[in-house]
């Protein structure tokens, strides 16, 4: 009687390509959604048309990201953090970058670039989450929910900043920490690059210099 041979080892299963491939299909389902919602508004998008140009099911949508409110939030937290995927703020590398900075005024100006390169991401995708919530429970709690963390994480900026004892002395934390989140709010930059016709760079140069002169001692 033969005794059979055994092969080698088995090898693990590989999960890499299927997680790929998934991601994949994650972002062009964005993809797709944020041109929709650009062109036609968050109302009139729905799933099915999402799903048409994404060249996927609606239930792939939900099972890969999730209903609209959930393709709206992931699309804010995608910009937010300048990547496919969202990141906490303290772990994006222009706020490392930031933190980093020992100068006060040199973190200014680096704090502006990185304001308004979020905000250039930002600023389209809020407008239609604005413009959608005062109809929609769900869109109304988010921008909430990103308002208060906003504020916080200006909170934490003007902190880091006092530490430096450059802050203007006349100038309480509280009310510095309300300048900078609303002069570096998607609304604000809609006002002057969207509604005035300002570039970024106009945008992120006048700020800098206005934060300087608001912010910091001479």
């Amino acid at each position: 009687m033969r005794t059979a041979v055994k092969g080698g080892p088995k090898r693990g299963y590989d999960a890499s390509g299927r997680r790929a491939a998934a991601l994949r299909t994650r972002h062009r389902i964005l993809a797709a959604a944020r041109q929709l919602f650009l062109e036609r508004g968050y109302g009139a998008t729905t799933m099915t048309a999402i799903a048409r140009a994404a060249k996927v099911s609606v239930e792939t949508i939900y099972l890969s990201v999730g209903a609209k409110p959930d393709l709206v939030r992931y699309l804010v937290e995608t910009a937010l953090s300048g990547t496919g995927e969202p990141v906490p703020a303290l772990e994006r590398e222009g706020v490392k970058e930031v933190l980093a900075e020992a100068d006060p005024r040199r973190k200014v100006r680096v704090f502006a670039r990185v304001v308004r390169e979020l905000l250039e991401r930002l600023t389209p995708v809020w407008t239609v989450v604005l413009e959608a919530a005062p109809a929609d429970a769900e869109l109304r709690s988010l921008v909430a929910e990103l308002h208060e963390r906003h504020a916080s994480n200006m909170r934490l900026f003007v902190d880091h900043l006092a530490e430096s004892g450059r802050l203007r002395p006349t100038l309480s934390i509280e009310a510095a920490r309300d300048v900078v989140w609303a002069m570096n709010s998607p609304e604000f930059y809609g006002l002057l690059v969207v509604s005035r016709g300002w570039t970024p760079d106009q945008f992120e140069m006048w700020l800098a210099e206005a934060w300087q002169r608001l912010l910091l001692e001479e």
